[in-house]
């Protein structure tokens, strides 16, 4: 084979004498572009000779001691943190989702009352929640979902939850320029029916400003009459509750919502925050992961998905809050399947977020909007009276159930916070060369010629193993003759 040629190869070529080494050692000590090789060679003193050995050998150990350093600095993956602040003459606007904190309407409720504590189980997909096996309402929705086996959830809440329409959206205006519930998109959320302004479905449609203070300003009628909810729940509050968000995000109100109460003026003004982590190892983001239902990565759209991923392979289903194409599941499977999956996913920890090695690491890019909000009273005397002819309303209604929204830019700016690698290849590289060159005065070409000359050491090594050894190994020993003539020899 391919050793076997080598062999044949090496074994042809002649091995240099004992003098031709001496001097190729001599020669490469004198030209050498390693400095201060050649004065322990050339200098005929003991003493210099000696000095100049001890300067070279500690030269040579600070520099193996500074590279070595230098790469357990660099596979530490350090990183730095650069805050820069742009500003531009226009800025996209934020998509900003819309709910009423009393989801459902009262007629449909008084109807079926144990829709409350359905939807309460159903949207647990969404958020963390705990639901007592001995519980009253667990017991009705046994018997309600065995008495009504078609019965969907889904069509319920879309017909029966809040809605828009000009009875209770009774102003929009954005820039300047009237809008109305055609140019909000429908989406479901732990809050039942919920409406996206500026959502994300066509970029080129995606609003923008150009003048700060100014932005989107609404009023909502809740309508407390006309839609309720459940206080023994935790929804015992009357408003809007809403959530800033990009148009490349989802709606994500844990955490994240804001409240507007009736009777109040809540004032909101944002500034945009982007932020780009690295990749791994220097981050925890990985750059090439995709969803496979949306557009844009997230981590609140990942873990919706690896949820619906995990409740469609054991229950055969998708929970219709969940992204997918698969079938949805019914009451019957979300109390025997889907809720102790999500138990069980939530026990094991099968859905992670965060790290690079979690289930949904973290973007690469994310833009956020900080918020800052005040609250006035509304509407004032004066204003009371205008609304409530103007409406037909008593002012006692327009006091409890109508909300006022603004929101707007601080500054036509964003701040950028990036995450950088603190030492690049090229600067590794830079710092290696000038310790090189600093204690050694060496360069890539210096390496080059060691190299070499480490080399050609090697192959006079391996011609050495290949035509002295077995000659030796052959050589026939001596006979007895020969041994005694060499006594008489030594004798004489």
């Amino acid at each position: 084979g391919l050793l076997g040629k080598i062999k044949l190869y090496l074994s042809k070529k002649p091995l240099p004498s004992a003098t031709d080494r001496k001097k190729f050692d001599h020669d490469f000590a004198i030209s050498t572009s390693f400095h201060g090789v050649h004065n322990i060679v050339r200098n005929r003193s003991r003493i210099r000779k000696v000095i100049w050995l001890v300067v070279v050998l500690g030269s040579v150990s600070l520099v193996v001691w500074q590279i070595y350093s230098r790469l357990i600095n660099y596979f530490t993956w350090p990183t730095t943190t650069s805050i820069e602040v742009q500003y531009v003459e226009k800025i996209e606007f934020p998509s900003v989702t819309f709910c009423n904190l009393n989801r459902f309407q009262t007629a449909a409720v008084a109807k079926f009352g144990i829709i409350v504590f359905l939807w309460h189980t159903v949207s647990k997909v969404l958020h963390r929640q705990e639901i007592g096996v001995n519980s009253t309402g667990f017991k009705e929705a046994i018997d309600f979902i065995e008495s009504h086996q078609n019965f969907s959830v889904t069509d319920f809440i879309k017909n029966n939850g809040f809605y828009l329409n000009n009875s209770t959206l009774l102003a929009c205006e954005f820039f300047g320029i009237p809008c109305g519930p055609k140019d909000f998109k429908h989406v479901f959320t732990e809050y039942g029916n919920c409406f996206t302004f500026n959502h994300g479905e066509n970029i080129q449609g995606w609003k923008k400003v150009s003048v700060s203070g100014r932005g989107l300003s609404l009023i909502f009628d809740v309508n407390q009459e006309e839609f309720t909810d459940s206080p023994g729940l935790g929804f015992a509050d009357a408003g809007i509750i809403f959530v800033i968000h990009s148009p490349k995000k989802e709606p994500q109100f844990v955490g994240l919502g804001l409240c507007s109460p009736v009777g109040m003026h809540t004032r909101v003004t944002i500034r945009q925050l982007k932020t780009v982590h690295q990749e791994y190892p220097w981050g925890e983001c990985k750059p090439n992961i995709k969803l496979q239902n949306f557009r844009h990565y997230s981590t609140y759209g990942c873990l919706k998905e690896c949820k619906a991923q995990l409740i469609e392979k054991r229950c055969g289903c998708l929970p219709f809050l969940l992204p997918g194409n698969g079938i949805e599941c019914d009451l019957q499977k979300y109390y025997n399947c889907v809720s102790p999956m999500l138990d069980y996913i939530e026990f094991k920890g099968l859905c992670t977020m965060g790290t690079h090695n979690s289930s949904c690491p973290v973007s690469c890019e994310e833009t956020e909007y900080p918020t800052t909000i005040s609250y006035s009273s509304f509407p004032s005397q004066k204003a009371l009276k205008y609304l409530s002819k103007k409406l037909n309303q008593s002012q006692d209604y327009i006091r409890e159930n109508l909300v006022n929204i603004e929101i707007n830019y601080s500054d036509l700016n964003y701040k950028i916070t990036q995450q950088q690698k603190a030492v690049s290849v090229s600067e590794l590289l830079a710092d290696v060369g000038g310790q090189l060159g600093l204690f050694c005065g060496a360069s890539m070409i210096t390496i080059i010629e060691i190299i070499e000359y480490l080399f050609t050491n090697f192959y006079w090594i391996c011609i050495f193993f290949l035509l002295k050894i077995p000659e030796m190994t052959q050589r026939p020993p001596p006979s007895q003759n020969h041994l005694g003539n060499k006594n008489q020899i030594e004798e004489c």
